[in-house]
C-alpha cells in the first residue's frame, strides 16, 4: 500500500496526460497510471496529432472543435513549444461535391484563415484543382513528446489495473502487485474499459495509421484532405489518418496500413523520394455521437435496479458514483480536444463548476437505456 493521492488518473494518453497536468497545476497531488512504462504508448503515441479547426456549416460539433482549437494551440505554445509546430494547415475538399460546399462552409470558418486557390497551393508544392482554406495558427505535435512533457514532474506508476474499489471515502486502484489510494479517480482509459459499467457512453475504437518518411522535398505547410500530410521538418514528413472503424483493423489493412494513405498523398505532393522510416498504428476512442465524454460516471447498476422503468421511457434523478470521473471519446481530434476538456474537468473537480451539457457523459444515458436495453 502506498500513500494516498488526491487523484489517480488511469490512462496516460493525451487525455490522461493533459488531465494530470491541469490537476497538478491546480494544486492536486496526482498520480498518473498506465499499463505501459511511458506515457503515450497506445493510440495517442501513434497519432499524427494535427491541431486544426473543423470546417462545416456551423453545427455544434464544429463550434466545439473550434473553441477547443483556440484553446489548444495556445496551450501547446505555452507548455510544450518545442513539440508543437504551427506551420499552418490547408484544408482541401475531398471531392467535387465537397468543393462546391466550401462556399457554404466559409461563413462558419474559424476567424483566422485565408482562402487559397490552386495557384497558391502549387507555390507550396501541393497539387489540387479546387484550392482550400489555410489556417495559419494550426499545426501538429510530436505526439509522444507532448504527452511525456505534460507528464513530467508528475508521479507515474506502471500498473495494469485489475480492479477499482471504494472503501469509505477512499478509492483503491489495484494491480497484480501494487495498490494505490486516492480521494478520486479519473478514467482516461480510451477504447478499453473493463473496470466500471460505462456501456451507456458507447465508447468504441477508431483505428489510425501514420507513416514517417525521410525526404528532400520541402513542404512549408501541412495539409488535410481525407488524410493528413505534415510540413517537412528535419527532413521528415508525416502521413496519417484515423480511418478504420472495423473491429479487426489489421484484417482490413491486410498488413499494409499505409498503402492507401501513401497513394492518396502521392496525388497531392511529390512523394518520389519519400522513404518510409517508421510506421505507427493505434486505436483511438470515439463516443456514440462523436463528441468528447467528460464528467461524473453514472451508477448504471443502481439506476437500472431502482428505476427499471427508464428502459421504457421513464426518467429519474441520475445517480453518480462518488468521486469517479471520465475523460474519453476524443476521437481523431484528440490533440485538439484534450486541453480544453481537461480544463473543464479540472474546474469541475476543483471549483465545482458545471461541465457543459454538450460534452457531459450524462447526455448519453437515457437514449442508451431506451435503445439498447428495451426487450
Amino acid at each position: 500500500m502506498h500513500k494516498p493521492y488526491d487523484t489517480i488518473i488511469i490512462g496516460a494518453g493525451i487525455a490522461g496526460s493533459t488531465a494530470a497536468f491541469m490537476l497538478q497545476r491546480a494544486g492536486e497531488h496526482v498520480v498518473l497510471v498506465d499499463r505501459s512504462s511511458v506515457p503515450a504508448s497506445g493510440g495517442s503515441g501513434a497519432a499524427g496529432a494535427f491541431v486544426s479547426p473543423k470546417i462545416g456549416k456551423g453545427g455544434p460539433l464544429q463550434q466545439l472543435t473550434n473553441e477547443a482549437f483556440a484553446f489548444a494551440h495556445t496551450f501547446y505554445r505555452e507548455h510544450s513549444p518545442e513539440h508543437f509546430t504551427a506551420s499552418g494547415v490547408v484544408r482541401i475538399p475531398k471531392h467535387p461535391d465537397d468543393a462546391e460546399h466550401f462556399s457554404l462552409y466559409e461563413p462558419h470558418n474559424y476567424p483566422m484563415y485565408e482562402r487559397w486557390h490552386s495557384e497558391d497551393l502549387a507555390l507550396r508544392g501541393i497539387e489540387d484543382t479546387w484550392g482550400g482554406f489555410y489556417f495559419p495558427e494550426a499545426g501538429d505535435c510530436d505526439a509522444p513528446a507532448v504527452c511525456r512533457t505534460l507528464a513530467s514532474g508528475i508521479d507515474f506508476v506502471q500498473l495494469d489495473v485489475r480492479r477499482l474499489s471504494r472503501a469509505g471515502e477512499v478509492w483503491r486502484v489495484e494491480g497484480a502487485n501494487r495498490t494505490l489510494e486516492a480521494a478520486r479517480v479519473v478514467l482516461a482509459t480510451g477504447y478499453q474499459n473493463e473496470l466500471i459499467d460505462m456501456r451507456y457512453m458507447g465508447i468504441r475504437g477508431l483505428w489510425g495509421s501514420r507513416g514517417d518518411y525521410r525526404t528532400s522535398t520541402t513542404l512549408p505547410v501541412s495539409l488535410h484532405k481525407s488524410l493528413s500530410v505534415s510540413s517537412t521538418r528535419q527532413g521528415r514528413v508525416k502521413i496519417g489518418a484515423t480511418h478504420v472503424k472495423h473491429t479487426d483493423p489489421c484484417l482490413v489493412c491486410d498488413g499494409q496500413p499505409l498503402a492507401g494513405l501513401f497513394a492518396g498523398a502521392s496525388e497531392l505532393v511529390d512523394t518520389s523520394d519519400f522513404v518510409l522510416q517508421e510506421t505507427f498504428c493505434g486505436m483511438r476512442s470515439t463516443s456514440r455521437d462523436h463528441v468528447p465524454v467528460i464528467g461524473e460516471v453514472i451508477d448504471v447498476p443502481r439506476m437500472l435496479q431502482e428505476h427499471p422503468a427508464i428502459v421504457r421511457g421513464a426518467t429519474a434523478p441520475l445517480q453518480h458514483i462518488s468521486d469517479l470521473f471520465v475523460l474519453n471519446g476524443l476521437g481523431g481530434r484528440g490533440f485538439v480536444f484534450a486541453p480544453l476538456m481537461a480544463q473543464w474537468l479540472t474546474e469541475r473537480i476543483i471549483t465545482g463548476r458545471p461541465i457543459p451539457e454538450s460534452v457531459h457523459s450524462d447526455r448519453l444515458f437515457y437514449k442508451w437505456a431506451r435503445t439498447h436495453l428495451t426487450k
